[in-house]
């Protein structure tokens, strides 16, 4: 996983990208937690979701947003990583012009904000969501949604609104050719401490059928 230093709007944007010789490649953008709670690109969930998009194809890039590790800038919480994700999806298109088919796995804060992403770049096809902050951040614009994708949460996880959360799936699945799995870890936090393997195993499930 080589380092890549991206030229962002705040100055360099820390990353790391493995890329995949074979011709039309799939390519994914992952990003990371809220910073405020420990979240970096090199968490244990991070870094076995780069492995694992890797191993089944992908050419994948994940980084730490401004001001985590040596990423330049300050936490803005919204905008301001908002830009920093469209700048790397823009490196790893740069990267991977053969493919039309690029993804988003967001994490927690970074769930919200790749979604945001994918409102604003219909090049994205596909997304996974693992513990989408519903009830703390508003999910409303993902009305409608342009893609498919796969939601993970934790059953236990008590940072977010269950019910928010179901019932947009729901709204979700209700659009014409958009189809939203929600797959429910059982016993897992919000931060999947010790189901890890278990995510990882329903992420490479959906990428294998998708």
């Amino acid at each position: 996983m080589p380092e890549v230093l991206i030229s962002g709007p705040e100055g360099r944007i820390e990353s790391r990208y493995t890329h995949n010789n074979r011709d039309k490649s799939p390519a994914v953008l992952i990003l990371h937690a809220h910073p405020g709670h420990g979240g970096n690109m090199n968490n244990f969930l991070s870094l076995q979701l780069h492995k694992n998009f890797s191993d089944n194809g992908f050419s994948t890039l994940r980084f730490n947003f401004r001001g985590v590790g040596r990423s330049d800038g300050e936490h803005d919480g919204s905008e301001g990583e908002l830009a920093d994700s469209a700048i790397a999806l823009d490196w790893i298109q740069n990267q991977n012009q053969s493919t039309n088919e690029y993804w988003i796995c967001g994490i927690s804060f970074g769930a919200w904000i790749g979604m945001q992403l994918l409102m604003r770049r219909p090049e994205i096809s596909k997304f996974i969501l693992l513990a989408p902050p519903a009830g703390k951040y508003d999910f409303n614009f993902l009305a409608p949604c342009p893609a498919s994708g796969l939601v993970v949460s934790g059953e236990k996880d008590n940072l977010i609104d269950h019910n928010i959360l179901q019932t947009l799936v729901k709204k979700l699945n209700t659009q014409p050719n958009i189809k939203v799995y929600h797959e429910i870890i059982k016993g897992s936090d919000h931060f999947f401490s010790d189901h890890e393997d278990s995510v990882i195993q329903r992420v490479s499930n959906y990428i294998q059928k998708s």
